[in-house]
């Protein structure tokens, strides 16, 4: 059964644009850097403070952008030009990441961040304090976080068609920080994304009342250090389906692939549906894992599984 798993692609082949070698970009951008409709700015800030409360569109040219914004008001959608080649490079605002949005709304589309480390050790992509996020066809890597959220009951955040590599850390006596961390949410949903390569901490860590985890890839293959694949640590309710999921070599912690309710049990997590996935550990790896370990105790509804040699399908802790 092991080497029926890892015949099969670790990737969904995604139309992203971003997995291809783009053509050599120019360290800064010609000409004005970003724009809404016909009107041009070299700052990003300008540009969103142009929007104000309103609502827009900012598409950012080609380029490394070494700049970064905070969005308090307006719903904006941030734009690449040509998806893939817009680069936020290792800046950040108020020591947190490159977009720190607290407006009425936004969406990414097409854009990438890397490089970006705090003092806190949290320096993500994007750090969400409120409101709907959408995320589409983005690329996170080689930083301390991807994507980073507060608390916001009523709204959603959703990631679609994007990669996460090389992210998370568990050093220098701070808290852990995880390719994507997403606080209090009312509804976090990713589907045909990438994980992989990750450098600490869990791959997808919510304490969203209900995810919808659907169609994704976590690679762990060249894993560092790493935790649990998906760690719900408050419970969920929802669904974890069609994902593929290999567990890599060096791990802190490989008891077990999800996590459910590992830190306390403020959501309900009954009826919880894990089913569709395939899974499995390195081959000629002796090692045992756990598929998906539960301290809500409430009855999930864990459906067919595909599982490799070493993983239990279920553990109650």
């Amino acid at each position: 059964m092991v080497k029926s798993l890892l015949r099969r692609p670790l990737l969904p082949l995604f139309a992203l644009p971003l997995l291809a070698v783009p053509a050599p970009l120019p360290a800064q951008t010609a000409g004005a850097p970003y724009s809404i409709d016909d009107q041009s700015f070299g700052r990003l800030q300008d540009a969103v403070d142009a929007i104000g409360e309103g609502e827009g569109t900012i598409r950012i040219a080609p380029g490394y952008h070494r700049d970064c914004a905070v969005q308090t008001a307006g719903r904006i959608a941030f734009v690449a030009a040509e998806p893939g080649r817009a680069i936020f490079d290792g800046v950040t605002c108020e020591g947190k990441a490159a977009l720190v949005l607290r407006g009425a709304g936004a969406r990414i589309d097409g854009l990438v961040f890397q490089n970006m480390r705090v003092p806190d050790g949290n320096g993500a992509g994007i750090r969400l304090e409120t409101s709907d996020l959408d995320v589409v066809n983005a690329m996170f890597r080689n930083s301390e976080e991807g994507i980073l959220t507060a608390d916001d009951p009523g709204a959603t955040l959703t990631i679609d068609r994007s990669t996460f590599s090389r992210l998370g850390r568990c050093d220098r006596g701070l808290s852990c920080a995880h390719s994507v961390y997403t606080g209090v949410y009312g509804k976090v949903v990713v589907t045909r994304t990438r994980f992989e390569k990750g450098s600490g901490g869990h791959y997808l860590k919510t304490r969203a009342m209900t995810v919808d985890i659907n169609d994704n890839s976590f690679d762990d293959t060249q894993g560092t250090s790493t935790n649990y694949m998906i760690d719900l640590p408050s419970g969920s309710v929802g669904q974890i389906a069609n994902n593929m999921f290999v567990q890599g070599r060096n791990k802190e912690n490989y008891s077990a692939l999800i996590a459910v309710a590992a830190e306390e049990r403020k959501n309900p997590s009954r009826g919880l549906a894990i089913a569709g996935n395939r899974a499995s550990l390195p081959l000629g790896l002796n090692r045992k894992s756990v598929f998906v370990a539960d301290w809500s105790g409430e009855a999930l509804a864990i459906g067919a599984n595909e599982l490799g040699a070493g993983l239990t399908r279920f553990e109650k802790r």
